[in-house]
Order: structure tokens, then sequence, then C-alpha cells
């Protein structure tokens, strides 16, 4: 089960025809949940680029084996 979000107001301005995008793209049913949507999406993918920097060269080519 997932804990509820704290939401905040925010006053912001933005590329209305990026968030026309996002919404289209994430399925999204209005702006602000494009917006979330997009905010938790990018600070999973830094901190998934993160950990790759930090763990680069600490695999030995072909120590993985394909499935």
């Amino acid at each position: 089960m997932v804990a509820q979000q704290t939401l905040k107001r925010k006053s912001f301005f933005v590329d209305e025809h990026a968030v026309q995008r996002a919404r289209r793209v994430l399925g999204a049913a209005s702006d602000a949940e494009a917006i979330r949507m997009s905010v938790d999406r990018v600070a999973e993918i830094e901190a998934f680029w993160r950990f790759m920097q930090r763990t680069r060269r600490g695999v030995k080519p072909r120590s993985i084996e394909a499935p």
C-alpha cells in the first residue's frame, strides 16, 4: 500500500505544449496529474543515473548471464 501523498499548492509558469505532450504520453487525466507524474519520473530517472554512475565499472564484462 502506498502512503498518502502530501500535496502543496505551488505557482509556476510552464510551457503549455510541454504539459499537453506529457499528459498525452503519460495518459494523465489532468494537467496537474501530468505534472506530478512527470516530476516523479524525473526524480526516479535521476536516482537511477546516479546509481549507474556510482556502480560503473563495478561489474565485469560477461559476468551477467543472458536469460
